[in-house]
């Protein structure tokens, strides 16, 4: 007669969720939030307002002989990406950045749907991955919209022809492109160090608002930091001293140097604050 054991087997085993699965799900609840929607149809507005604002004043301005903004646009399909994404990195695209971070952690926090996700059978730091993945994403489609949106209507509105350098020089249409995307690029990892950084305080709290009040505030700061000349020593240190060197592809020959240092910057903020959230993440109460 064969002896029953005591031990039962589990009516139920948790399984891991695949990753691609978890991946396609954090997406599709970020593109279908209306705010993600609303600001990526102003970042698509934008250059396209911006092209055509500057053909409109194009004339007295270059009347009067003046070297603003606006009279370097204006005729050069080139610089309209470039300066596209020169003023919009400072405020709407980390804007974008901090709201997808702010809301993939201390927005569940505050909603309650945080502690479902502690509590299910994915580990913390897979799941800062997924969340760390998604707010990369909306940084990435929103800096990459708006260059090439800003790239046609400077096409469309200039002519091919219109591609001329800060050096006077005149590219092809595919050099042009190749200049936007190095571009592009570099302002994309500017935006994952914000990001990183905007996980690791959404991390830390359980306010959506106080996220974006941080990190749009600290950068505002740190743009009135570089601005005093007794605190030269603190400009190694902020991320945002290097962003006026995007200019230099459309040098030519483009320089590198500033463009390499402002990388390893971001880069530089990207571990430490992938690090802080990782850190935070893996003692966070259930």
């Amino acid at each position: 007669m064969t002896a029953m054991t005591d031990t039962a087997a589990p009516l139920f085993t948790p399984t891991k969720a695949p990753v691609s699965r978890l991946l396609r799900s954090e997406l599709r609840w970020i593109f279908r939030r209306p705010r993600t929607l609303i600001l990526l149809g102003l970042l698509a507005l934008y250059p396209i307002v911006f092209g055509i604002g500057t053909q409109l004043i194009d004339s007295p301005i270059r009347a009067n002989g003046s070297q603003t903004i606006v009279a370097a646009v204006a005729g050069n399909a080139l610089m309209l990406p470039i300066i596209v994404l020169s003023t919009t990195m400072v405020f709407f695209l980390p804007l974008g950045t901090t709201i997808a971070a702010s809301d993939a952690i201390a927005g569940e926090a505050s909603n309650g749907t945080l502690r479902n996700l502690l509590l299910a059978p994915i580990s913390r730091v897979r799941l800062l991955a997924i969340k760390a993945f998604g707010v990369a994403v909306v940084s990435l489609v929103a800096t990459l919209m708006t260059a090439l949106i800003a790239y046609v209507t400077g096409l469309v509105i200039a002519g091919t022809g219109s591609l001329v350098t800060v050096s006077g020089t005149t590219l092809p249409v595919g050099e042009g492109l190749w200049r936007v995307l190095i571009g592009t690029a570099w302002v994309v990892v500017q935006m994952w160090a914000i990001g990183a950084v905007a996980l690791a305080v959404s991390a830390s709290t359980e306010h959506p608002l106080l996220v974006m009040a941080s990190v749009i505030g600290g950068l505002f700061m740190f743009g009135l930091l570089s601005q005093i000349p007794a605190l030269d020593w603190l400009q190694p240190f902020l991320i945002t001293t290097s962003w006026e060197s995007i200019v230099d592809v459309v040098r030519d020959p483009m320089p590198s140097g500033d463009l390499v240092i402002g990388l390893l910057r971001a880069v530089c903020y990207l571990v430490i604050g992938y690090s802080l959230a990782l850190a935070r993440m893996v003692t966070k109460d259930g």
